[in-house]
C-alpha cells in the first residue's frame, strides 16, 4: 500500500463512519463500531500474548467518537461514547480497515 497523507477527517454519525481523505482522490471510510473493535491498546489486546482482551458483545452497536486528536503525523487518538479512550490508530491501520 503506497504510502499518503491524510488531508482531512470527516465523521459521518448519521452513518457511523470515520472518513478520511487523502492526497489525491482516495477517500477512506470505516465504520464507527468496526473501528472501536479494531483498537490494539493495552486494555484491549495482551500486550504479551497478542490475544485480545475486549468482548465484542461490550461495545455498542451505535457507538460513536466524541472527540478525534492526532498524535505525531501517524494517527489519531479517538474518544468514544463508550468511555474508551487509549487507543491509537496508525493511518496505515485506518486504511486496512477500510472495508470500500
Amino acid at each position: 500500500m503506497p504510502h499518503l497523507e491524510p488531508t482531512g477527517i470527516e465523521l459521518s454519525d448519521s452513518r457511523g463512519l470515520f472518513c478520511v481523505s487523502w492526497e489525491g482522490t482516495e477517500t477512506t471510510q470505516v465504520p464507527y463500531r468496526a473501528l472501536r473493535l479494531a483498537c490494539r491498546c493495552a486494555t484491549c489486546i495482551d500486550e504479551i500474548t497478542g490475544k485480545p482482551l475486549l468482548d465484542p458483545s461490550t461495545v455498542p452497536e451505535d457507538v460513536g467518537i466524541t472527540e478525534v486528536e492526532q498524535v505525531g503525523l501517524y494517527g489519531v487518538r479517538v474518544r468514544w461514547t463508550d468511555g474508551h479512550n487509549t487507543g491509537i490508530y496508525t493511518w496505515e491501520r485506518i486504511r486496512e480497515l477500510s472495508p470500500l
